[in-house]
């Protein structure tokens, strides 16, 4: 089973900013699109932002212009940094990874734990 690890979670004031990582282990074949999402209490995980392996990243509206997202592919790390957060930030953030554990196995989407982001009016 692959674990991705999470940190940067925490309490924020209103237009403050947190980092967050996700590392996915060194020893890990292949990585194609690695991403965030978030779930806030009562409702459902959705999108914030993903990256491709080559770059690509694409945002939810609600993040545009705030939130960037980038990947150290050395690393096998993704992170999302967050800027001008707003209290309807305030949610569990967690990673995924669509990779591949070793050159003969398929693809598949591993989840990291999740990070709390408190973000304080």
């Amino acid at each position: 089973q692959v674990q991705l690890q999470e940190s940067g979670g925490g309490l924020v004031q209103a237009g403050g900013s947190l980092r967050l990582s996700c590392a996915a282990p060194e020893t890990i074949f292949s990585i194609r699109t690695m991403g965030w999402y978030r779930q806030a209490p009562g409702k459902q995980r959705e999108l914030v932002a993903t990256i491709t392996s080559g770059a690509t990243t694409n945002y939810a509206d609600s993040v545009k212009g705030r939130f960037t997202i980038s990947r150290d592919n050395a690393k096998n790390t993704v992170y999302l940094q967050m800027n001008s957060l707003k209290p309807e930030d305030t949610a569990v953030y967690y990673c995924n990874a669509d990779l591949k554990i070793h050159m003969y196995t398929w693809y598949s989407l591993y989840w990291g734990q999740g990070t709390q982001v408190t973000v304080s009016s």
